[in-house]
């Protein structure tokens, strides 16, 4: 038994050198989605702010601080991440960001039929709590910046 143990042991270790390299591809892949969305609302603000009045119900904003604040998370946020600065804040930044599309499109996407548009920020919303709780990785500015200040603990890998 102590043998299996042990087994399972040095496969977790070796399964761990992939904590970084799955961390940089879930920053990515997340970013690019946001980084995308909030590019098209930038470079088309007339249509963005059309949506944000006639189809986004986002409360508690004004439709054009809705579409200033969503926009503004969608850039900035991603580029954080990207980087790996500020990572942990930034994953919630945009949480926070995918949260509230969700919420202002509920009309839609909580409708049978957009189940998979949903799934896509259920995923979105777990790849970024991932990165929150686990933080950036190696490769990442916020590693490199721990390990110059001596901060870098033993849970960065």
């Amino acid at each position: 038994m102590l043998d299996v143990i042990k087994i399972h042991a040095d496969f977790g270790r070796g399964l761990d050198q992939l904590r970084s390299p799955l961390l940089l591809g879930t920053r990515f892949w997340v970013s690019w989605q946001f980084l995308k969305a909030g590019w098209l609302k930038a470079t088309h603000w007339d249509v963005t702010l059309e949506l944000f009045r006639s189809e986004y119900q986002v409360p508690l904003l004004s439709p054009t601080l809705a579409a200033i604040a969503g926009t503004s998370g969608e850039l900035l946020f991603p580029m954080l991440l990207i980087l790996g600065l500020l990572s942990r804040l930034a994953a919630l930044g945009l949480l926070a960001v995918n949260l509230m599309a969700v919420v202002s499109y509920w009309h839609v996407l909580g409708q049978e039929g957009f189940e998979a548009a949903l799934a896509q920020h259920l995923l979105w919303g777990f790849m970024l709590l991932v990165i929150a709780a686990c933080g950036a990785g190696r490769f990442s500015a916020d590693h490199a910046l721990e390990r110059r200040a001596g901060w870098l603990g033993t849970s960065t890998r």
